[in-house]
């Protein structure tokens, strides 16, 4: 594979200032500083990847974390502006959603956005499983930490999943007493507010409140006139109170409430459209698109068709101390999310593939944790998890340019109906154990049972002209469930006291399902489909100077990945989900910072990823096949570029009075990375590089903030997600990402 001299000069240069460079500078600056009394240091990285608070650089884990000044270095309003900090993630809005992630973790992740799909990746916010991709473009407004765990989490968290977890924390009333009142402007209508208030009520009690009103005009014009695409209006408040009325005991009663209002999210046609005409033919109804696109689209949706969601829960945890060595912790939890959006899916002034999408999910869980720690050389975690979803969904698809007969179009509704009921039921365990000194072992297994029951109802209205066709095709309440057993083992070693090399075995799970696109008889006795297994096996060297100013981290894996759960596009208009590959994923994964000197941050990551089909068994490609493709292949994973990159640097100057101003940038840089399961070459994004500018003034006593920025500073013009329908008029549709944008931000801590 061919890569240009600026692709390998940003990957050669961001390995030498992390394994090279940086030590080489800092020793540099250290020398210049010596006899300064105060050199300054890396903070420490606290996170709870194995549900207990240990060091970053202890844990055998590939975890990346994030504090909420980081995040805003990051230049970060949702979570999917961690998209370039995380090694081998891929994480954008998801296709044709205000209001979706879509997330992929070293090549694994959710290939459709459909809710009868599993997520690959799970979401987490104070411990608590969100099961699904809908309403998880979460708005990082009262944040005070993100951890990216990479790789199958199979025995502590609460959900089984094959790619890895993020998870968010939210700020505890206790640990941010004070508060906040930031206010944000930029282009696109951009206007921004965001606020938190922490405080003790008693010597036992303490609460907090946050919000957030967050707006855009829109970023995709409309050719047709009228209001802008792409445009957001969310509005968000968290309130909690936290309990501590003795030294055993600790409990949060947390409450949030989002509701949405966009209008649609277009995305661009990039392949011809096409009309079938019963007598002509193949008719095209437009080229496909190329070149730059100038962020403009037209949709067959009047006005008022948009997008709304309204996301709201209730979560209540609490711990006890049973003992010097016991505690006891429970996590109770109830979410209910309710979307009503409008998806124009071919993206133009055609009706080809335009739809409706309402769901109305509520989701139960209920979490127990009993962990030992004798303090010293033994800590072990025993659990229970169960949760219970329910997804009733009502869909309708408008297709009334796909037929046509002599140039007349003929109307075509599809309304379906469907209730999707999932139970899954967990008990795992988790033993750490220091067996000589510097040695340690642990080793974990999970026991899950996923069952799910699915009923659905699917009807088609053709106009006069093709009324006979007319029909009602029921998938009558069926039921399966899947069961797993996933170790998890690992080994590790202090070298020192600022280094520590691990290896490990993990395994994932995903549990099957059925086809919430089965709108044939043949297609119900065939919608169900098998789980998922991952099976990941990996070494780390974590590191650290011992004057706490480098750390730094290097991780190779392997993972075998079987039974992947493939969404295809049949050429009669169906969609089978086929359990179709193995996957053989290897990679190598390097992060780490620097403080140079008294006032300059260094920091990035470089990674390495080479996903490969062992096997994928397609029957559309068999030469026999009536509807053979020879568009169709299967050379490339899905979201799955090879390498990915990023530097960043900050560099703080004091002002006279005490302020301080800071200056600093990112580049963040990915190659070629194609965005469909059939590698549709118009689906491909080739590689790109983008650049983030900012600067922050903080005055002396830090109550005043104002910060300015501008992100993707080339205006570069690059895909994020694809929509691939290839058997309905040939709809192969791009989603891209933000063109260049600024804002400023005042802010003021009390």
């Amino acid at each position: 594979m061919k890569r240009s001299s600026l692709t390998l000069a940003i990957h050669g240069a961001l390995a030498i200032s992390l394994l090279i460079g940086a030590p080489a500078m800092a020793q540099d600056a250290a020398q210049a500083q010596e006899g300064e009394s105060s050199a300054k240091t890396l903070d420490t990285i606290t996170v709870t990847a194995r549900r207990r608070a240990e060091s970053i650089k202890d844990v055998p884990v590939a975890v990346s974390a994030f504090g909420g000044d980081e995040l805003k270095d990051l230049q970060a309003s949702n979570v999917d502006g961690l998209q370039g900090a995380v090694p081998n993630m891929n994480i954008v809005q998801g296709r044709g959603s205000a209001n979706s992630v879509n997330v992929f973790i070293r090549g694994i992740g959710q290939p459709d956005a459909l809710q009868t799909f599993d997520p690959g990746v799970g979401m987490y916010v104070d411990d608590v499983y969100y099961s699904r991709i809908n309403g998880a473009l979460f708005s990082l407004f009262d944040i005070s930490q993100v951890e990216v765990l990479r790789g199958p989490q199979g025995t502590l968290y609460g959900k089984n999943s094959t790619g890895g977890a993020i998870k968010l924390t939210t700020m505890n009333p206790f640990d941010h007493e004070g508060g906040s009142v930031e206010a944000t402007f930029g282009d696109y209508g951009r206007a921004e507010g965001r606020f938190f208030a922490a405080g003790k009520l008693s010597d036992t009690v303490a609460g907090s409140i946050a919000g957030a009103w967050l707006t855009n005009d829109g970023y995709v014009k409309n050719r047709a006139g009228g209001d802008k695409f792409n445009d957001d209006d969310t509005r968000a408040v968290r309130a909690k109170l936290a309990f501590r009325p003795s030294d055993t005991f600790r409990a949060t009663f947390s409450v949030d409430h989002l509701k949405q209002n966009a209008a649609l999210t277009m995305g661009r046609p990039m392949a011809r459209l096409v009309q079938t005409d019963l007598v002509l033919g193949a008719v095209v109804l437009q080229p496909g698109e190329t070149g730059n696109w100038d962020h403009s689209a037209e949709t067959s949706f009047g006005a008022g068709k948009g997008q709304k969601l309204t996301h709201s829960g209730v979560s209540l945890s609490m711990e006890w101390d049973l003992s010097e060595a016991w505690l006891l912790k429970s996590i109770s939890s109830y979410r209910k999310l309710k979307t009503n959006s409008h998806i124009d899916i071919d993206a133009s002034e055609y009706e080809l593939g335009d739809v409706l999408v309402a769901l109305n999910q509520d989701q139960r869980s209920q979490e127990l944790q009993l962990q030992y720690d004798n303090g010293s050389n033994l800590h072990a975690t025993f659990g229970a998890y169960w949760m219970k979803e329910h997804v009733p969904s009502y869909q309708e698809a408008y297709a009334s340019d796909l037929y046509a007969i002599f140039g007349t179009p003929v109307a075509f509704l599809r309304t379906i109906a469907d209730d999707l009921t999932t139970t899954s039921t967990a008990a795992f365990a988790h033993v750490n154990w220091e067996f000589v000194p510097t040695w340690k072992v642990a080793a974990g297994v999970r026991w899950t049972r996923d069952k799910k029951d699915y009923e659905r109802t699917t009807s088609t209205f053709w106009g006069p002209a093709l009324a006979v066709l007319n029909q009602t095709v029921p998938f009558p309440k069926t039921s399966a469930s899947w069961t797993a057993v996933t170790p998890s083992l690992s080994l590790q070693k202090t070298l020192g006291d600022n280094a520590m090399w691990y290896v490990s075995a993990n395994r994932g799970f995903k549990s099957g399902g059925f086809n919430g696109r089965a709108n044939t008889a043949y297609d119900v006795l065939h919608a169900k489909y098998d789980p998922e297994f991952v099976w990941t096996y990996e070494t780390g060297l974590k590191l650290e100077s011992s004057d706490h100013r480098l750390r730094g981290g290097v991780t190779a894996f392997v993972s075998n990945y079987e039974d992947f759960q493939a969404r295809v596009s049949q050429d009669v208009g169906t969609f089978p989900v086929l359990n179709a590959a193995e996957l053989n994923i290897k990679g190598i994964e390097l992060e780490g910072s620097a403080m140079l000197g008294q006032s300059t941050m260094l920091s990035g990551q470089l990674s390495w990823l080479d996903a490969q089909y062992d096997r994928f068994e397609d029957f559309r490609l068999n030469p026999g096949y009536p509807g053979f493709d020879l568009n169709v292949n299967h050379d490339h994973v899905p979201f799955s570029p090879k390498f990915t990159a990023r530097v960043a640097l900050n560099h703080s100057i004091p002002l006279s009075g005490g302020s301080t101003l800071s200056v600093g940038g990112d580049i963040s840089h990915r190659t070629t990375t194609w965005l469909s399961v059939d590698n549709r070459d118009v689906l491909k994004q080739p590689t790109y590089t983008l650049v983030g500018l900012y600067g922050v003034w903080d005055s002396s006593d830090y109550s005043w903030q104002v910060r300015a920025g501008v992100r993707n500073l080339t205006d570069k013009s690059y895909m994020i997600d694809g929509q691939e329908f290839a058997s309905v008029g040939n709809i192969q549709t791009a989603y891209y990402g933000l063109p260049r944008n600024w804002y400023v931000s005042v802010r003021y801590n009390f």
